[in-house]
């Protein structure tokens, strides 16, 4: 992706269903769940590289013994930094007390982080500060031992107001107005309240305090607390959590708009966000690890049993389609299979543009998210390329000589790198005219592979804001100095500000909502938009499910093409020799590729959830009014 993008987090909770004891005698060591949380937090290093968090809880540790360990970094590097920190107190530890070396028992009640229950995180700052404050997991302590939770999610709230209005409501005054304390307490609401029925129901049954404890922990509803902690939820959410007895559940949202992923098999209870993570630090088969459906939550207590709960009901599923193009991993089989099929559905409009000459056009690619749609395009090129030799064949076939068959055989795609990303380079100047100069350059390029005569074809998963396009890539690439630059986008036109959890949350940064407001001015009717601005206004007051959203008539009067023609104008500029296209993925193509991820929100502006409209009519006016503020 040429554009930078922050995006969802991503999770990771394992429990271990056997001994510590186990472990030990069958892989050699007692820190396995330590070893695997670490592998399955690495693997998903590209969900967040902005803070990284662990927590861990011992199961039947006796009163004084801690059992809840807690590390998080806000650190360049987190995910090193945070096990880092966890390596060097086991070692130390270790080397102190040489008797705890092979007793599990003493190294479970005397060293950290061991523990049959961890939950991992790493988090993207798509909104608030990147300190370590802010990185998950969360922790609400107790004294009770079953009323400490913790909590981690990926997750975005489009009614946080409501949901932090909710809690004051209740006598409660929350430490923090940001989404993931008021989910935390509300839970802990929930937790409080369940916990206290349990009590009073015991004590009636005769059971002492002490007494009372494990018996609440037994008993404790977890789908029963999670169904009246998410009733007013809306957004799109994995959560997951612990609670200091031993029980955890993992949660996905009613319209599935965020992923998540389980295996269990006899000695572990696995969650992810990501299948391949799970595949491949567990070594299972892709069939074995099932995806956890919307509205459902894996709950597993603390004796080890293990059930999938419908918490909410299912909405029409919504899945995020962005975690197919771009987010997720491409090692996952079926996202590898629909990226190619993304840039083998863009030929036919690449080929038209380049009026099929496949002999002077090179193919290439954005590195690094682009390449396997890069793939698909090529391997459709190629069948184009192989129809096109069939008839130059069968058409001179009369007087087709030996020299001449070769000639038309020994045709190839034209193929080549032509963008290399310099990962090290910073904009650190902080003056707009130095940083552009310094944007300009992210990119190199291959120079002596393209001639005047040549098509350019380059391809991208996804154009946002356009601002690296504009500034470096379309300039650079313009050096070369071939007749057409053709810049092709495996997704659609992104042309909504996204509320669960990408870093989409101001129209004003989408090329494709610059290139309506300019496609308005050049017809003269610059007064839809404060037409727009008056009707998102006098929705202000509407409960969310009324509202509508009015942001879809500034793109009503144009086509596809008209706003891809555009957005080529704006980003391209008078320096530029060469022709400048721009092919964006249909909306219709992106769900033949991606079936199961219909969730299409930012291209679309149709929202999954009621919250959606409010905020997509309240990032309009937040535009209008010259707010530099996110709308939710």
């Amino acid at each position: 992706m040429s554009d930078a993008l922050k995006h969802e987090c991503g999770i990771a909770l394992i429990r271990l269903l056997k001994p510590l004891s186990f472990y030990k005698e069958k892989y050699g060591s007692a820190f396995y769940g330590v070893n695997k949380m670490y592998l399955m937090m690495e693997k998903q290093h590209n969900r967040g590289q902005d803070g990284a968090g662990f927590a861990s809880i011992k199961l039947d540790t006796k009163p004084g013994d801690r059992y809840i360990s807690r590390v998080r970094s806000s650190a360049q590097q987190p995910i090193q930094d945070i096990f880092g920190q966890i390596n060097e107190r086991i070692n130390n530890e270790l080397v102190a007390n040489a008797k705890y070396q092979d007793d599990v028992a003493l190294q479970k009640r005397h060293i950290p982080y061991i523990g049959e229950l961890l939950l991992g995180h790493v988090r993207y700052g798509t909104f608030g500060k990147n300190s370590v404050e802010s990185v998950h997991p969360f922790l609400r302590q107790n004294n009770w031992m079953h009323r400490n939770l913790i909590v981690a999610g990926n997750f975005n709230m489009t009614n946080n107001d409501v949901l932090f209005k909710n809690l004051v409501t209740l006598g409660q005054h929350p430490k923090d107005k940001v989404d993931t304390i008021t989910v935390m307490e509300k839970i802990g609401h929930f937790l409080d309240s369940e916990v206290a029925k349990l009590y009073k129901k015991l004590k009636k049954e005769g059971f002492s305090k002490v007494e009372a404890s494990p018996e609440i922990a037994k008993r404790l509803n977890i789908s029963k607390i999670l169904k009246k902690s998410s009733k007013d939820w809306d957004g799109g959410y994995v959560m997951a959590g612990m609670f200091g007895h031993g029980d955890s559940f993992v949660m996905r949202d009613p319209a599935g708009i965020r992923p998540a992923f389980y295996y269990q098999d006899d000695e572990v209870v696995v969650v992810a966000s990501e299948r391949p993570v799970i595949q491949t630090v567990f070594n299972v088969a892709f069939d074995k690890v099932k995806e956890l459906e919307p509205g459902k939550a894996i709950i597993t207590k603390k004796d080890g049993q293990v059930d999938i709960k419908t918490i909410l009901e299912p909405l029409t599923r919504k899945a995020c389609s962005f975690e197919r193009i771009y987010f997720s991993r491409g090692s996952d089989a079926e996202i590898y299979k629909e990226r190619k099929k993304l840039g083998k559905l863009l030929m036919p409009q690449v080929l038209k543009e380049i009026n099929h000459d496949t002999v002077n056009t090179v193919f290439s690619f954005i590195p690094n998210t682009a390449e396997t749609s890069f793939y698909g395009m090529v391997e459709a090129a190629q069948d184009e390329l192989n129809k096109q030799k069939t008839e130059t064949i069968l058409a001179e076939k009369e007087q087709l000589t030996d020299e001449r068959l070769t000639e038309i055989l020994s045709h190839r795609l034209r193929t080549e790198k032509l963008a290399i990303k310099d990962a090290k380079l910073r904009t650190f100047i902080t003056e707009d005219s130095s940083r552009d100069d310094l944007v300009a350059h992210v990119y190199d390029i291959t120079y002596g592979i393209v001639t005047s005569k040549d098509n350019l074809v380059i391809i991208d998963d996804s154009i946002v804001r356009g601002t690296t396009l504009k500034k470096s890539i379309i300039k650079m690439l313009d050096r070369l100095g071939p007749k057409k630059i053709v810049v092709v986008s495996s997704a659609p036109q992104i042309r909504y500000p996204d509320c669960y959890g990408i870093d989409m949350a101001r129209l004003e940064g989408l090329v494709a909502f610059r290139a309506a407001l300019s496609l308005l001015k050049d017809q003269g009717n610059s007064n839809k938009i404060e037409e727009v601005y008056k009707k998102c206004k006098s929705q202000e007051s509407y409960d969310d499910a009324k509202v509508e959203n009015f942001v879809k008539e500034i793109y009503e009067n144009f086509t596809d093409q008209q706003i891809s023609d555009k957005i080529a104008d704006l980003l391209s500029d008078t320096n530029v020799k060469a022709e400048v296209r721009i092919i964006y993925q249909t909306v219709d193509h992106l769900h033949q590729a991606c079936p199961k991820n219909l969730g299409d929100w930012y291209f679309t502006g149709n929202y999954p959830t009621v919250g959606g409209n409010r905020v997509v009519n309240k990032a309009f006016i937040n535009f209008y009014e010259g707010k530099n503020e996110r709308a939710y």
